[in-house]
């Protein structure tokens, strides 16, 4: 399989403002040409989506498109789809923005599924194909029992996971006044060295993984399983650092990968793997938006790869993946990382291609382990409240399995994502996710 274009791992779009008007074509920045290629030259599905759970009465499909034009309608990212101009193969892919908003065609509401359950039929819509005759994004009404849910889905190409937060945010009553941190936006004292950033770079290319018995192909499936995790457990489990390891509370970022680490290792998906190197590494995506930048749509990311540990010691692993997130300057680093590949010339070289299918490969990383977190405070549509919500990445070429927790209110989900011939690992490894949270708790 080909995939011919920059590093989608390292790499993010060139912050354009939304609000400005841009040309009809625009050649795509690195990470969504990327993005665009590998599904386009049949790598894999790349649909990103979040899913939101909502308490009370739906509106009519009629109101929330209406909603959708009112709020929705400035975003230009919103009217992008991929251009027909250069369809070789060698050619950069373009962007082309249509003229209108067309919420008719996006937005579109799905069957009662109260009876039967949601997780079969959301799984269906996540991997249902979207037209290539418009962007390249849906949102979906989903009436359940005592409530309803959005499932907002779009090409990866056109958002990332931030992005579609940020939009699906955007349709709540009082979401426009809200800008939330992004991670990697707060400033730092001192600027990293020169000489640090190219040690960053450089080590970026060495392999870090090594097979593990889950890794192999992917097929056109997809699984899902989710996991309510209450806020006040996942900030228990961050003060389970030892006095000697650390004065502060872990992040919770470190509470999701030392549980995930913990989890794969006592479902026996780790195999016969010592804790050696290499070993367990997590694909950590890292929003690189500055606060100003906080509502900008596009893919602007990059990502950091994190050593799992697998000591039985719950404590012992939340101490060893806490200190590599301090001292690894995350956002520092994944900054560095998206400026290098997003000054790449447009181009589509051998080594691009060969980069590619490196980044992609179970000797780079293991599985993704992506956080996303709203820091909205209480959202409702009209006399409705979201009471939850759970991100859905791609699952990559050779990763059968990803792992994603988001965090709204006092609820946090744990999703779990497999093919279909890795479909009897979704639930226990959620369920085990979430033992291991308590663990660390207790």
């Amino acid at each position: 399989m080909t995939q011919p274009a920059p590093p989608s791992h390292l790499a993010t779009s060139s912050a354009a403002s939304e609000h400005n008007n841009a040309s009809p074509t625009i050649a795509m920045p690195p990470l969504d040409a990327w993005l665009h290629r590998q599904q386009s030259t049949g790598g894999s599905n790349m649909t990103a989506a979040l899913l939101a759970w909502v308490e009370g009465p739906p509106p009519t499909l009629t109101a929330l498109r209406r909603l959708a034009g009112d709020r929705l309608a400035h975003y230009r990212r919103l009217r992008q789809l991929p251009s027909p101009v250069h369809p070789t193969a060698d050619s950069w892919p373009l962007w082309s923005t249509g003229p209108h908003f067309e919420a008719d065609h996006h937005i579109v509401e799905s069957p009662d599924v109260a009876t039967t359950g949601p997780d079969a039929h959301l799984a269906a819509l996540f991997t249902a194909p979207l037209d290539q005759r418009r962007p390249p994004w849906q949102l979906h009404l989903i009436p359940t029992a005592g409530g309803f849910v959005l499932l907002f889905r779009a090409h990866h190409a056109l958002l990332d996971g931030g992005s579609i937060a940020t939009v699906l945010r955007a349709l709540f009553d009082e979401a426009a006044t809200l800008h939330p941190p992004r991670a990697g936006g707060a400033a730092t004292a001192d600027a990293p060295s020169r000489a640090r950033q190219l040690g960053w770079i450089l080590g970026d290319l060495l392999p870090k993984a090594r097979p593990l018995p889950f890794h192999g192909p992917v097929d056109s499936h997809r699984v899902l399983s989710f996991r309510q995790v209450p806020r006040k457990e996942f900030d228990a489990a961050r003060a389970a650092l030892s006095p000697a390891a650390s004065a502060e509370r872990a992040s919770t970022n470190a509470v999701f990968l030392t549980a995930t680490a913990g989890a794969l290792r006592t479902t026996g998906l780790t195999g016969h793997l010592l804790p050696t190197f290499p070993g367990i590494c997590a694909l950590v995506p890292v929003d690189v938006r500055t606060h100003e930048e906080s509502a900008l749509l596009g893919n602007h990311y990059a990502t950091v790869r994190v050593p799992l540990p697998l000591q039985r010691d719950a404590r012992l692993r939340l101490a060893a993946v806490d200190s590599f997130i301090r001292r690894g300057a995350i956002g520092a680093r994944a900054r560095a990382q998206a400026a290098v590949v997003s000054s790449r010339p447009h181009k589509i070289t051998p080594l691009s291609n060969a980069a590619s299918r490196y980044v992609d490969s179970p000797r780079y990383f293991s599985l993704l382990c992506s956080s996303v977190s709203t820091h909205a405070g209480e959202l409702t549509l009209g006399p409705a409240r979201l009471t939850a919500m759970a991100a859905i990445p791609p699952l990559g070429p050779g990763h059968p399995l990803a792992v994603t927790v988001t965090h709204h209110g006092s609820t946090s989900v744990v999703t779990t994502i497999t093919d279909g011939n890795h479909r009897q690992l979704a639930q226990p490894l959620a369920e085990r996710i979430h033992d291991e949270i308590r663990l660390l708790a207790n």
